[in-house]
């Protein structure tokens, strides 16, 4: 087949991110054209060559639309219609797809992909990455009430014209059947690419260790975007609080984003807090490796309790149990596996209090652990998740020429 896809931000594992929608294309590529109407933006994040940034099969065609997290809301949306009007422009020139996929965020690109895909007669599949316009709504950045209800007509508009809609997590699939009950909905994770885990060497552990001065006995990490949505705020709060009282830990933030000059500030002030710059997957892969514990943290929001953030996947595929704070289908997973601790967001109390607690018991982190990497090898292994996606894409293709 030959199958459009609209994605505003593509990128490789060579840059700091967990690029699951590379290697979605790049399996897609493998028996199908695949075109991916794009952006530059995270060109200049890349930080290795040990990828090719265009995987066979797939071809780019790349706009210059800039973007970063540090944004301000109206910067955003201006970068976000830009996209949408270029990507639906150039896609009603290109030669007619078989199938057209949409990838959210933002909800415009989706959008473009659907009018691309009504305009041509196309089939469309509707990849929900995270739910808009609920998150930009709760984050305050539509103040405007009365666009409120037009988005969300908007939103269950795209729902039901997609053949297909594909949610990230369990909870996102109840919230797209609730705006849509005629849609059809499949739950495919974000997942963890365990084989890049299994390359994890001594040697780059140590490299990782030395070179950013990981030299305390038990190091507890955040590493994802330090954005507004992120709760940066009170992770630094908690880790100054559980540094007073023990000085075997240290709390390290790998990453950047909007609240990243706070996370500078407070490393240079605290010596057992560590400011560590964005790393190429494989090297965020290995840093998980290196932890003890990780982070997995959102402001208390109740569309954040549905999301799929990639760093949940990252640390449980290498064995390292997680604390999340959002009280949806994570929480429930690290409590029916083992695997993790809850703890209520917004709380810098309760978070110190809980860390000081799982530090404290070697024997239940250690057995967290095991429980972590089982259980990620049992439910989010990229490749079976993306050769099921690969299924879902021919099942609707096919259904075209039925």
């Amino acid at each position: 087949m030959k199958i459009a896809v609209f994605l505003q931000y593509y990128h490789t594992p060579d840059c700091p991110t967990a690029a699951r929608p590379y290697a979605l294309v790049k399996r897609l590529g493998q028996e199908h054209d695949v075109t991916v109407i794009t952006t530059r933006a995270w060109e200049e994040n890349r930080q290795a060559h040990r990828f090719p940034w265009v995987p066979p099969g797939v071809d780019l065609v790349r706009f210059d639309v800039p973007y970063d997290n540090a944004m301000s809301a109206p910067r955003r949306l201006a970068a976000f219609l830009r996209y949408a009007i270029q990507a639906v422009w150039y896609g009603l020139q290109m030669p007619r797809p078989d199938l057209v996929l949409g990838s959210s965020t933002p909800l415009t690109a989706a959008a473009a992909a659907a009018t691309v895909a009504q305009r041509r007669d196309i089939p469309w599949l509707f990849e929900v990455r995270d739910l808009w316009p609920a998150f930009p709504i709760q984050m305050g950045a539509v103040p405007n009430y009365g666009l409120h209800g037009l988005l969300r007509g908007g939103e269950a508009a795209l729902y039901r014209s997609a053949r297909h809609v594909v949610a990230l997590s369990p909870d996102m699939e109840t919230h797209v059947r609730t705006r849509a009950p005629s849609a059809e909905v499949t739950t495919l994770e974000y997942g963890s690419d365990v084989d890049l885990v299994d390359e994890i060497g001594p040697e780059e552990r140590t490299d990782l260790k030395e070179r950013f001065s990981l030299d305390r006995p038990f190091l507890v990490l955040y590493a994802g975007t330090f954005g507004r949505a992120n709760a940066i705020p009170t992770l630094l709060d908690a880790a100054r609080r559980l540094t007073a009282s023990r000085s075997d830990v240290l709390v390290a933030f790998a990453g950047q984003g909007y609240h990243e000059s706070t996370v500078r500030r407070a490393a240079r002030r605290h010596d057992a807090i560590r400011q560590i710059p964005p790393l190429p997957y494989p090297d965020t892969l290995a840093l998980f490796d290196v932890a003890d514990l990780s982070l997995v943290s959102f402001i208390d929001r109740p569309v954040l309790a549905s999301n799929s953030p990639g760093k949940f996947f990252d640390s449980l595929a290498t064995g390292t149990p997680v604390i999340v704070t959002n009280p949806g289908w994570t929480k429930r997973f690290v409590q029916r596996q083992s695997c993790g601790w809850y703890v209520p967001p917004d709380s810098p109390n309760a978070l110190a209090d809980r860390l000081h607690a799982v530090l404290g018991s070697p024997d239940a982190l250690t057995r967290s652990g095991r429980n972590a990497q089982a259980a990620a090898r049992q439910h989010f292994v990229r490749a079976e998740i993306m050769d099921r996606y690969t299924d879902l894409v021919e099942r609707v293709g096919r259904a075209q020429h039925e």
